[in-house]
């Protein structure tokens, strides 16, 4: 059997890219481990894990902390992605 040459092997590797997402996908999953922390991936290079009351607890106020991040993005203390 031949070797595959460079390009067909760079062909192989945007297929898979394409067949799994990768870690910076932007998408963001949700799962629930043993101890019933619900996880969300997706966000950072960690998962973020709260228990259901917790997570009820912050969607309560959600409002409250959009207000909180606007304030503070304005007053240039937040760490900000440059686009």
């Amino acid at each position: 059997m031949a070797e595959p040459t460079y390009d067909e092997l760079k062909a192989q590797l945007e297929e898979l890219k394409k067949q799994s997402p990768g870690k910076r996908s932007g998408v963001l999953e949700f799962r629930v481990g043993e101890k019933g922390g619900v996880s969300v991936y997706g966000l950072g290079r960690f998962p973020v894990t709260l228990y259901y009351e917790q997570w009820i607890r912050l969607l309560d106020i959600s409002a409250d902390l959009r207000a909180f991040l606007e304030e503070n993005k304005s007053a240039g203390k937040l760490k900000l992605k440059e686009t």
